[in-house]
């Protein structure tokens, strides 16, 4: 085994563009690109609307986000382009390194030592000096080509599997507009009611990070990822209260909670289904409840609607930093009320896509386990 530090494998590129919106890169890569946890980015905007000045990387390089560590967000880029001040980035020479360092920057061993000795308190900074000093043990490199291949293989697999999650729930969309038409259009003909006729919202609690005394789950925007719903809430964080929230802030089977103030304009909006059971589940203030109060609506429906392109841009939020979705935007909507065999039979679809999706998602946590696993015997 070599041991090292990362600064020693690694080199942090400085190469800065002052003018981005006429220069020879036209990918940009921001903070709103990192997926935590992905090992390669791919996603990017447009340079031409940048006039601050960014920092050059090639492909091949290794981009870190220096805030919010706890997002846990290292990537590798297989294309040039530029980013901000808000990413380290990072060049390995090594070709073998190259695709191993990637995995040491996802590990939670990482990450715990760049919590613990970043900048700050509520939103902690890594800096590029604490970065370079972090510890690591490799392994002899006669066995680092097989480590690579054997890691780039799962992470393969792995994209394999997401890439049937996505096509599963294009399936569902696909099956949607083919029974009932696009909602907002409503070429069906459907007799229609306004959303807030049909049930009730209620804005999230807001509360203080110096509450004690009562425990309870709490849906948080974080938690809402790519889900249509959550059914094991025991997964959620916990937070503490003062006192147990009044009743109108504990979810019920069946409600409907959306995404009502973002930074990202993509997540306002973003829904999903809960189904507590008989726990005691509050959500957060940076959401909005809707629950279902008459019977010729099914909630798989329902959710689906809210999922479609058209209302979709219907609930994007007005505002210029944060993005706000609120019950004015929300009462604009019109539900069309397709029959209610033609909503149960959408519901036993929804059901066996639902099945798939659980099957393809434990086989995705089996392989996590088992890229974990590698890296763990092989890296120290």
């Amino acid at each position: 085994m070599i041991k090292c530090k990362l600064g020693d494998v690694v080199k942090v590129i400085s190469e800065r563009v002052d003018d981005p919106s006429s220069s020879v890169y036209d990918k940009f890569v921001g903070l709103e690109h990192y997926v935590s946890g992905e090992i390669e980015i791919k996603k990017y905007g447009d340079t031409r609307l940048l006039k601050s000045a960014m920092k050059v990387f090639k492909s091949g390089d290794i981009l870190v986000a220096r805030r919010n560590v706890y997002l846990k967000r290292a990537s590798i880029v297989k294309f040039d382009g530029i980013t901000s001040g808000d990413s380290i980035v990072l060049r390995v020479e090594d070709k073998l390194l190259r695709s191993i360092i990637p995995f040491i920057l996802n590990t939670d061993e990482f990450w715990g030592y760049a919590e613990k000795f970043s900048d700050g308190t509520m939103s902690k900074r890594l800096s590029p000096k604490v970065l370079l000093e972090y510890e690591l043990i490799l392994p002899q490199i006669d066995k680092q080509e097989k480590l690579a291949e054997l890691l780039w293989a799962a992470n393969n697999t792995k994209e394999a599997y997401k890439k049937l999650l996505y096509l599963t729930d294009e399936l569902v969309k696909s099956q949607f507009i083919e029974m009932f038409g696009d909602p907002i259009a409503n070429p069906l003909g459907w007799q229609s009611k306004p959303l807030l006729e049909a049930g009730t919202c209620k804005n999230g609690m807001n509360y203080s990070s110096n509450e004690s005394g009562i425990k309870i789950h709490c849906l948080g925007v974080g938690d809402f990822k790519n889900l249509s719903e959550i059914r094991d809430t025991s997964l959620l964080p916990m937070i503490a209260l003062n006192s147990l929230p009044s009743e109108e802030y504990l979810l019920q089977n069946g409600d409907i909670v959306f995404v009502r103030s973002n930074g990202n304009k993509e997540l306002v909006g973003r829904c999903l289904a809960v189904y507590p059971e008989e726990n005691s589940i509050t959500f957060s203030g940076f959401c909005i409840r809707f629950r279902l109060q008459i019977d010729c609506l099914k909630v798989p429906y329902l959710l689906q609607m809210f999922k479609s392109n058209s209302v979709r841009q219907k609930l994007v939020g007005r505002g210029a930093n944060i993005q706000n979705l609120n019950q004015k935007i929300l009462s604009e909507i019109d539900i069309p009320i397709p029959p209610i065999e033609l909503q149960i039979q959408f519901e036993d679809f929804v059901k066996q896509a639902d099945k798939s999706k659980l099957q393809l998602e434990q086989a995705l946590a089996e392989l996590n386990v088992t890229c974990k696993r590698i890296i763990s015997e092989n890296i120290g």
